[in-house]
């Protein structure tokens, strides 16, 4: 299986979600935002950093580069999709994910492993999880705060759509403890904490983040 990852101009994580995904058994093939070609891949990863150095607002930008028109198209016809951090906020910005993120409540840039429950285990992106299981993953952003009017908030709720909920305090201020949703369908999903920086003791905090991409090689082994 061939996962593609996303470098925009700005990008700081594509490195270790690259690693991630090798950790997991599958082919990282770097993908690069003015090139329009996906290359064959199987999924897509949009990681972390500043792309376009979050000018606007973040992910703004990068919504617009050519990469994304073709990952808009695929996403849209079933393709998986992960977006972790700024690559959450450019999934919203696409509008593959409603809602958006916001600047964290208490004005400060956090950085800190972080504590939160897998609420949803059907996506594409977490079927190696069990259903309230608690894992531990690094939570680093300015602008992390999930928000989204009533009616999209009942909406994911009532759906099952929440795919991790912060445990504890909310370090964001984000709508609900809302840590990460996704699409109707299950192949879109945007986490804000780090789970590539989580995939062995040895560079993280624990193991527990690896579970995100073993589960896409059996969600995809599965069809």
């Amino acid at each position: 299986m061939k996962v593609g990852v996303v470098t925009f101009p700005g990008t700081l994580d594509d490195r270790d979600a690259a690693r991630a995904v090798r950790f997991a058994g599958a082919q990282a093939i770097s993908l690069w935002h003015g090139d329009a070609d996906l290359h064959g891949v199987d999924a897509v990863i949009l990681p972390g950093g500043f792309s376009y150095g979050d000018y606007l607002r973040c992910g703004a930008i990068s919504r617009f580069a050519s990469v994304m028109q073709s990952i808009i198209k695929r996403a849209n016809d079933g393709m998986p999709l992960l977006g972790i951090c700024n690559g959450f906020q450019v999934l919203c910005e696409a509008h593959l994910l409603p809602g958006a993120l916001t600047r964290n409540h208490e004005l400060h840039f956090l950085c800190r492993d972080q504590k939160i429950s897998i609420e949803n285990t059907t996506s594409a992106w977490t079927t190696s999880y069990s259903q309230g299981q608690e894992i531990v993953i690094p939570l680093k952003n300015g602008e992390g705060s999930f928000q989204c009017d009533d009616q999209t908030l009942a909406a994911l709720e009532n759906e099952g759509r929440i795919i991790a909920r912060y445990v504890g305090e909310n370090p964001n201020g984000s709508r609900n403890l809302i840590a990460g949703i996704t699409n109707e369908r299950g192949n879109v999903v945007g986490l804000m904490p780090h789970p590539e920086h989580a995939i062995d003791t040895l560079t993280g905090p624990t193991p527990e983040g690896l579970g995100f991409f073993t589960s896409l090689l059996h969600s995809m082994a599965g069809k």
